[in-house]
């Protein structure tokens, strides 16, 4: 909403001294949001007067029509004589009235005017058009012609309103009364304490049985049905400069006095309005809900199928409006320009159901300032006085005569009362603002108020935002201030924070990040395509989802069940962005159903639930498990001055899983294994062991070569993704920091040759076993094939750290240690040391 401040101050004594952006601070106190202030003519500078053209000469030899004219500004230019001007616009005549600007003034832009030769011609200023003046688009897109009453040599800033400043407030959808200048002005009443001198408080005949016949079917829908008659309108009468310079400064274009004075009053009440050219309408006027399919064709030009649930206006042939949204053109107000002449209109002002406008404007995507006002709430009430005030500006402005007739049709209706008690904004508010203040509040929204400590509001018309206390509370507190509230911050209580479990979860993040991966999180939703693209089995119980009712996406219906498909999503698009050196980690919920969820009812609001009925929801839902997942692509180290760097393999994805068993304290094992989307050779199966139990935890390993073509993925892409609840049930106890030892480290290395299909786990085990307590580490740090070796095999060398707690160990215990060692992996896996 667009309010001019010269306006907003014919209803409020505003002081002299303020400016917009003054009048811009009390109304975003109270609460609406002034988005800019518009200073209208800012830059501009005179002399710009009212003239009268003389002479008009043509002239020849341009590509473009030129005119040279001798215009009259009075004494405006110094010396009486006739300022000469070089124009091309070609929609005025000689004796017509137009304005002039002078050589020294200072359009808008900075536009210095001075006198310059053009055309062969020396023009002495400028013949402005609405554009060149800042005024907005008056639809004639030339030359401003003005009414011949305006002397010449009049001040043509003061004549056109030219400096001025305009609020723009973007109105929210439950302050619908301040699309309108009473609304926005009963605001600005408050916010200064002044007193509001209403548009609305006018003097009303009252209805009779001679005003135009008005028939409502649907009175739901059009509860409020005012029509009033003018007849006598002058055909060439035109709009005064000070309407359309209102309604260009709120953003609307002048049509013909008819319209105008409609939009005007609709822009200063709030109430749209419509006038007919009677001489078009058949029969009396109907509000019913149009028929399926029947066809109007609106102002715009349009010719609109109509649904069943749309509301017209109609005369005998049918419809002749889309109620609350568009006339229609078969009775249209005649347009002068096209030698047509409306004398006799009809002025609809009616009230609306909200609903069913915003509904029809929706459905036939025609939003009007008419729709947008009766779908906020229109005040009911001031649908006479807006007739009224229409038919006054008729009288006055168009010459015409206003008919006995007044037509009211409304529906029974009663006001909105609510019950408050007297400190319930304090309660809300935390604020003790007492009985007095809040009665003095509602009374300045308009509120009626009675009662001592139980109030009994009555609501105004034209608030239908306000249905229950809380609002009634919002209207004080808003008032009082927002600024004004007190910030209390909550006194949390003592001895409570994270449990162990989500400590856990924590440092799992924290590892990941210190590891160097990107945390990413991404949207817990797949569809069945991915699952089919990372090649499940349709056994696999990856592939039981729970669906969801209203999914964001219907190709993505069902909750994850895995993170993997998200986090190769980011890694994708990433790598489609320029960066792929990428290391990605993200922990999160994955959904699967065990098949054993039960239904459950839809429970009331108006009760807690009891703990049968909780119990009835948690056993609905499905299993939950936190899971974490990372995948790898491009170099794991990067290359440079110190040396060579390396890509991201197979191995750092199992890494990754073993940092985050470090971090819960489990050991971590690692076997070969063949598991979707990974690479059958490059998949390494996760456990740990929990109650002399191992349990399958995760996966790591490289992903399958047509999972990664699929998937668009780059080559060699590794992930890993493993079930944190299930670590966290290995931690047995509290996690035992590392015993440092004085004593010094004994290192012993060994090779063994073993069958190329024996796992390194199964003889780094041995080891472990066979080595006893005084083992501390245990590295692989080479594995070697060969013709040396043989055939079949492969040559696995470790670094066993052997220590004791209590004495520094002799070369033979040691040697001893390593012997029993070897000997038990001879003994499991068929190891031979190397070299003997």
């Amino acid at each position: 909403m667009r309010v001019p401040l010269s306006w907003l101050r014919e209803y409020v004594d505003l002081p002299a001294t303020e400016t917009g952006r003054d009048v811009q601070a009390k109304l975003v106190a109270v609460g609406l949001e002034v988005e800019t202030v518009e200073q209208i003519g800012a830059g501009l500078k005179g002399p710009l007067v009212v003239g009268q053209v003389l002479t008009i000469e043509e002239l020849e030899g341009f590509k473009k029509p030129i005119r040279f004219c001798t215009v009259d500004v009075g004494s405006a230019n110094g010396t009486g004589e006739p300022q000469e001007i070089v124009c091309g616009a070609r929609n005025f005549a000689v004796g017509d009235k137009v304005v002039v600007v002078l050589p020294g003034a200072v359009l808008p832009g900075d536009f210095a005017i001075a006198a310059r030769k053009t055309y062969g011609r020396t023009s002495h200023g400028m013949i402005c058009s609405t554009d060149e003046l800042g005024m907005g688009d008056d639809g004639t897109h030339g030359i401003i012609v003005l009414p011949p009453e305006h002397e010449v040599g009049t001040d043509a800033i003061e004549l056109l309103e030219l400096v001025d400043e305009v609020l723009d407030i973007a109105v929210t959808p439950d302050r619908g009364y301040c699309l309108s200048m009473r609304g926005v002005a009963r605001e600005t009443a408050i916010a200064y304490g002044l007193p509001l001198r209403d548009p609305a408080l006018l003097d009303v005949p009252a209805p009779n049985a001679f005003g135009y016949p008005v028939m409502i079917a649907d009175p739901i829908g059009c509860d409020r049905f005012t029509a009033r008659t003018v007849v006598g309108l002058e055909p060439e009468a035109r709009s005064p400069i000070w309407l359309q310079r209102r309604l260009q400064k709120a953003g609307m274009r002048p049509i013909s006095l008819a319209v105008d004075i409609t939009n005007y009053v609709m822009l200063e009440l709030g109430q749209p309005l419509h006038a007919y050219d009677r001489t078009r309408v058949e029969g009396p006027i109907g509000v019913r809900r149009a028929q399926q399919g029947e066809k109007l064709t609106t102002l715009d030009g349009t010719v609109r199928v109509l649904d069943a649930a749309d509301l017209v206006i109609t005369d005998d042939r049918g419809p002749i409006g889309l109620a609350g949204v568009m006339g229609g053109a078969n009775t249209e107000i005649a347009d002068v320009k096209n030698g047509e002449n409306t004398t006799e209109v009809v002025i609809e002002a009616a009230h609306f159901d909200a609903i069913s406008i915003a509904r029809t404007a929706r459905r036939h995507k025609l939003s009007s300032e008419a729709s947008k006002r009766f779908e906020r709430g229109v005040d009911p009430q001031a649908a006479a006085a807006a007739a009224q005030r229409t038919v006054d500006l008729l009288v006055l402005l168009a010459g015409g005569t206003a008919e006995a007739g007044v037509t009211e049709v409304t529906a029974p209706s009663a006001p909105r009362t609510i019950a408050m008690p007297a400190d319930h904004p304090d309660r809300v508010a935390g604020v003790a603002y007492g009985r007095e203040t809040v009665v003095r509040r509602l009374q300045q929204v308009g509120c009626d108020v009675y009662g001592q400590d139980e109030l009994l509001v009555t609501v105004p018309s034209w608030r239908p935002d306000l249905s229950e206390p809380n609002d009634l509370a919002e209207e004080v507190i808003r008032l009082e201030g927002y600024e004004n509230l007190p910030s209390t911050l909550p006194t949390p209580p003592s001895g409570r924070g994270l449990t162990d479990r989500q400590r856990l979860h924590r440092r799992f993040g924290r590892a990941l990040a210190g590891a160097g991966y990107v945390e990413a999180l991404n949207y817990p939703f797949i569809g069945d395509a991915v699952l089919d693209q990372l090649g499940l089995d349709a056994d696999d119980a990856r592939r039981r989802t729970v669906k969801l009712v209203n999914p964001l996406s219907d190709e993505e219906p069902a909750l994850r069940t895995t993170l993997l498909p998200g986090l190769l999503g980011a890694l994708r698009r990433n790598d489609g962005r320029g960066s792929h050196d990428l290391a990605l980690f993200e922990t999160g919920l994955v959904f699967r159903p065990t098949g054993e969820e039960t239904r459950t009812e839809r429970l009331t609001v108006d009760r807690r639930p009891t703990d049968d009925e909780i119990a009835g929801l948690n056993a609905a839902l499905p299993r939950q498990p936190r899971r974490a997942a990372v995948v790898l692509a491009g170099a794991r180290e990067q290359a440079g001055w110190w040396g060579k760097g390396r890509p991201a393999d197979w191995a750092d994805s199992i890494e990754a899983a073993r940092t985050l068993a470090r971090e819960a304290g489990v050991e971590l094992t690692v076997r070969s294994d063949q598991h979707a989307p990974w690479h059958p050779g490059r998949c390494a199966a996760l456990f740990v062991t929990s109650a002399g139990e191992e349990t399958l935890v995760g996966h790591a390993g490289e992903l399958h070569p047509r999972v990664i073509k699929e998937l668009h993925l780059p080559e060699r892409t590794c992930a890993m993704e493993i079930e944190l609840d299930l670590l966290e049930q290995a931690v047995d106890g509290a996690l035992q920091a590392p015993r440092i030892s004085t004593f010094p480290v004994a290192t012993q290395d060994v090779a063994l040759i073993v069958a190329q299909d024996v796992p390194a786990t199964t003889v780094e085990e041995a080891l472990r076993a066979g080595a006893g307590q005084l083992l501390e580490s245990l590295r692989l740090f080479d594995v070697f094939t060969g013709d040396q070796i043989g055939e079949g095999k492969k040559s696995l060398a470790y670094a066993l750290r052997f220590r004791a707690p209590d004495r520094t160990l002799t070369v033979d215990e040691a040697t001893a240690a390593r012997d029993a060692a070897v000997a038990l992996a001879a003994e499991r896996t068929g190891a031979v040391l190397r070299g003997a």
